[in-house]
């Protein structure tokens, strides 16, 4: 029986770790963790929180910069997930190597609306993988 998620695993431009580093480390807050010996400097590994579950970062291509595919982030407070949206907000606007290439404005919401949908953003990582952040 499955019990729950052990990880995720997201894919990037080969020649781009330090960027995902810069985004999942930086500006979400990941913790990185360590991976296998044989894989060091090959792919990363992200903890969400105390969970035990992952976000794994590999090189690899999207098919398409616009696919629906995505993880769903839950974070634990209103607070924090504005927080979080602001953060990659400014990185977006910023912009440079690892910024995101689309996000939500703070406020807003670019998926499906409605009370089912209270608090949630989107955005795409600097390699297109679709992201969603909710409650």
């Amino acid at each position: 029986m499955i019990t729950g998620l052990a990880h995720v695993n997201l894919l990037v431009p080969a020649d781009s770790l330090d960027h995902a580093e810069a985004f999942y480390g930086g500006t979400l807050g990941l913790t990185s963790a360590p991976v296998p010996h044989l894989q060091k400097g090959t792919i990363l590994w992200f903890n969400l929180g105390t969970s035990g579950q992952q976000i794994h970062v590999a090189p690899g291509v999207n098919e398409t910069m616009t696919s629906d595919r995505h993880p769903c982030f839950k974070l634990e407070s209103l607070e924090k997930l504005l927080e979080l949206q602001r953060r990659i907000w400014d990185h977006h606007v910023r912009g440079g190597d690892a910024a995101p290439l689309d996000a939500d404005m703070p406020g807003e919401n670019s998926g499906t609306k409605g009370v089912e949908y209270p608090s949630r953003f989107f955005a795409r990582d600097y390699a297109g993988n679709k992201l969603e952040f909710s409650l």
